[in-house]
This record gives C-alpha cells, sequence and structure tokens, in this order.
C-alpha cells in the first residue's frame, strides 16, 4: 500500500485575503491544517439560520443607528436574495472560505459591495453567531423529533386496536410470565414515546436562549438591541452570561440525550420483532416492503429494518459520550474543539429521524399470528400467578399460595400434564381451596382479572386505546 505523501513546507506568501481573520498573519494555512479545520460540509447545513439570523441583526444595527439605516437595509435586500439563491440550489459553495458564515458574507459582498457588507460584522463574533444558528437550529430539530415521535405513536396505536383482542405471553427474565394483551404490549411503547416527546420539548425551552450580543466572549461595546433581535428570531429570552452565552453546548447534549433515550426504546421494539418474527416465537410475519432475503438461502425474510435499528442506538448513544466528551475538560469560553458539536448533532437528528419514519411506516403493515401467540400465552403454566391469587381471595396467606402452586406445577411435570389437563382432585392435592371448576380459570378469566387502572384487563385496555387516540389528535 503506498505511503500517504506529505506536502512540503509551504512557500511563504500573504495569507488568502478572504480568511475572515488573515489580516494578522504572513504566511498561508497548510494544505493539511485548511482540510482539518475545514467546517464547511457540516455546518452548511445551517444556512436558513445564518441568512435568518443575519438578517435580523443587520435591522437591529440599523434600527440602532450603529451602521447607516441605508447600508442596513442594501444588507437585508442582499440576504434575502442569497436566501433565494439557497432555497433554489443555486448558491455556489467555495470551500476555501471555511464555513456558512464566511460564505454568506463572501455572496453578499458580491451583491452589495464589500464595504456595506462588511458593516454586518459589527457588534458580533462568529462565536455568537454561531450559538446563536445552532439553538435557532435545535429548537426546530427538537419541533421535528416530536412531530416524527407523534408519527410513530399513531402507527403503533393503529396496530393496538387492530390487535384489540390478541392475547400473547407476557415475559419477565424473557420466559414466558403471565398472559396480556398484544394491544397493552403495544401501548407501553407509546408510554416511552411519550415520555421521549416531552424530553424533546424539554430541550426546545432549554435551546430557547438568544446568545447573540455576547460577542467573543465579553459582550459588545455597541448600543445593541438584543430583545428586539431575540422577538424577531423567536427566541423567549435572553442569555445572561457572555462567556456562558458563547461556549454552553448543553442545549446539544440534551437534544442528543434524548434522541439517545429515544433510539433506546425504539431498539427494544426492534429487539421484540426481531424475535417475534423468527420461527422459535412465530407471532409476527413481517411484511415484504419492509424484509429482506439471503443471497444464498431462498427461504429467509430477514428482519434487516429492525436489526439496523438495534446497531443505530448505538452509533447515537456513541455520539452522547463523544459530545460529552468534548466538553468535559473546555475552560471559558470559546473554543474549537465546539466545532464538532454540528457533526455530532447533525448526526444524532439524521438517525433519529430516519429511524422514527421507517418504523412508522411498517408499524401498520406488521401482521400477527393470534391464534400463535395465544397458544404460547397459555403454555408453560403461565396462569400459576392466577391460581395462587384464587387462592388468596379464598383465604390463604399468598406466600403459601405460591408455595402450594409451585409444588402443583412441579407435579404436573412429572406427569407431562398441563394445568388444563389436571383433574380438580389432583389440583386438591396441593391446596383444599381449589374449586371444583378451577378449569375456568383460563386465558379470559385472566386477563379481565387484571383489571385496576393501567392493567391489561380488556376494559382497561380499550379505555387506554380511547385515550391515547384522543391525545394524539
Amino acid at each position: 500500500m503506498p505511503k500517504r505523501s506529505v506536502p512540503g513546507k509551504p512557500a511563504r506568501r500573504q495569507p488568502t485575503p478572504t480568511k475572515a481573520w488573515g489580516g494578522r498573519f504572513r504566511q498561508a494555512t497548510h494544505p493539511l491544517a485548511e482540510a482539518y479545520i475545514l467546517s464547511l460540509p457540516i455546518d452548511r447545513r445551517l444556512w436558513r439560520e445564518e441568512i435568518a439570523v443575519s438578517v435580523a441583526h443587520a435591522r437591529m444595527l440599523g434600527r440602532q443607528r450603529i451602521i447607516p439605516r441605508a447600508d442596513a437595509a442594501a444588507i437585508v435586500r442582499g440576504l434575502q436574495d442569497v436566501r433565494r439563491e439557497l432555497a433554489a440550489g443555486r448558491f455556489h459553495w467555495r470551500e476555501e472560505l471555511e464555513d456558512v458564515h464566511t460564505n454568506v458574507e463572501a455572496r453578499l459582498a458580491q451583491k452589495i459591495g464589500a464595504r456595506a457588507a462588511g458593516r454586518l460584522r459589527t457588534a458580533r463574533s462568529r462565536n455568537d453567531q454561531v450559538a446563536t444558528d445552532l439553538r435557532l437550529y435545535a429548537k426546530h430539530a427538537c419541533d421535528r423529533a416530536v412531530t416524527a415521535i407523534g408519527s410513530l405513536q399513531r402507527a403503533l396505536l393503529s396496530l393496538a386496536e387492530a390487535n384489540r383482542s390478541t392475547v400473547m405471553p407476557g415475559y419477565t427474565h424473557l420466559q414466558r410470565a403471565q398472559p396480556v394483551l398484544l394491544a397493552h404490549h403495544l401501548l407501553a411503547y407509546l408510554e416511552m414515546l411519550e415520555r421521549d416527546s416531552e424530553r424533546f420539548q424539554q430541550a426546545h425551552r432549554r435551546a430557547d436562549v438568544l446568545p447573540l450580543g455576547s460577542g467573543a466572549l465579553a459582550g459588545v461595546p455597541y448600543p445593541i438591541d438584543r430583545q428586539a433581535v431575540a422577538k424577531e428570531l423567536g427566541f423567549a429570552r435572553l442569555s445572561e452570561n457572555s462567556l456562558d452565552a458563547v461556549s454552553d453546548r448543553d442545549f446539544v447534549v440534551d437534544f442528543i440525550a434524548a434522541a439517545a433515550l429515544c433510539m433506546t426504546h425504539i431498539s427494544r421494539l426492534a429487539e421484540e420483532i426481531v424475535l417475534w418474527s423468527s420461527s422459535e416465537f412465530g407471532f409476527l410475519r413481517l411484511p415484504d416492503a419492509f424484509a429482506t432475503g439471503s443471497s444464498i438461502m431462498p427461504q429467509k425474510r430477514n428482519p434487516d429494518v429492525a436489526e439496523l435499528a438495534r446497531a443505530r442506538m448505538g452509533r447515537v448513544d456513541g455520539l452522547l459520550v463523544s459530545i460529552l466528551t468534548t466538553l468535559k475538560a473546555l475552560p471559558l469560553a470559546y473554543n474549537r474543539d465546539l466545532q464538532e458539536d454540528k457533526r455530532a448533532f447533525f448526526d444524532a437528528e439524521d438517525t433519529l429521524l430516519d429511524t422514527l419514519d421507517v418504523f412508522a411506516a411498517m408499524a401498520p403493515n406488521l401482521r400477527f399470528d393470534a391464534d400463535r401467540a395465544r397458544q404460547a400465552a397459555s403454555a408453560d403454566y403461565s396462569l400459576a400467578t392466577d391460581l395462587a391469587d384464587e387462592l388468596v381471595r379464598r383465604g390463604l396467606p399468598f406466600r403459601q399460595a405460591h408455595n402450594a402452586v409451585g409444588r402443583l406445577i412441579q407435579y404436573a411435570e412429572q406427569q407431562g400434564k398441563t394445568f388444563s389437563e389436571l383433574s380438580a382432585a389432583e389440583y386438591r392435592r396441593f391446596s383444599s381451596l381449589f374449586p371444583e371448576d378451577v378449569s375456568k380459570l383460563g386465558l379470559d378469566a385472566a386477563l379481565g382479572a387484571r383489571d385496576a387502572p393501567g392493567g391489561t384487563a380488556p376494559r382497561q385496555v380499550a379505555a387506554a386505546l380511547r385515550r391515547w387516540r384522543r391525545r394524539l389528535k
């Protein structure tokens, strides 16, 4: 394998004049350093926010007479032209300009002249500028996440409603435990996703702070009107400490942490889809549109979507660790390490939204084998707790009832019998409190008995389905 070429020492020359900071330097940036620090491929996503923030800033500068009003008006008109170019895909990105901010400013200078365009830099730094852009983006990203979560919730609710009478085994330790309604099981994920939605709404509130006006780190020496800028951009409040404002990325952590936990919940559902669609469980058939085959085994139906969701949870979890590690030892205020916040943020957002979208599309197409699930729900003595509860209702302390049913199960296993195959006399060998009609303690009775709020009884599940339908409207 050939070695990587290492360029020699570059000739000393004047820095590229397009660098916003080039005046102090005598030598151009080394090509390897130039490529290493380049942020444009990542932060160009912020162009909408960049334009909006710059327009609001220019208007404020003009109203406050910090710059001539004619220049402020020209800047706003020029930025609106740039926005149209960007929206239409006609904007020419120049990598030598480092980032989205410099690209927009350079194009603005081409449109209205360098003198007027240069005034846009007054009373702000790239430090407070990028913090504002990213906060504005983060608020919208939180809203997108909430919307996508709602779509998945509605898809799972429809799946639950379509399977409201399907009985399946509930599990602990992945061992059959007690029968539950499939709808009850699916509604558990709506609860998880609702907490995820709340976390993104909380993340939105914490991102809703305007840092613009903090300058590089110490504030700005101009009579700016931060409140007016906040109002125009839709920020609820102003940052109160300039050092914190330019270095705070807690809102990025908030978003990625919420995304990681949401992906954790989806990963749990994905794992169950993988299990349920296996031959060993056989509860679920994957739709063709969301399954793949094998290049060598014609019979295979692979749950690739669910498997990739499990893996991509690890990706978002890694991004959370990455941003926390980046922040853990940064001195105040701004450090270039914070450039990596956008890479982590955008990757987490894309992974989360892609996963939510594909699961929302897949869920309504899942098909369950109700007969097989019901058979599994009554197998392996999963009604044992209900037998113990029946003895308790007849006066026996639960611990003694538990012991009696445990010995009954041991006897049934030795006889190779299920509960339904045992006679009343055999039941009574272990407790005289078992009734003559003990065989009536079947699946439906077990489900109906769990009628406390939050339980799996059909009445409670039907009420929960109605509540969720109202809530998600």
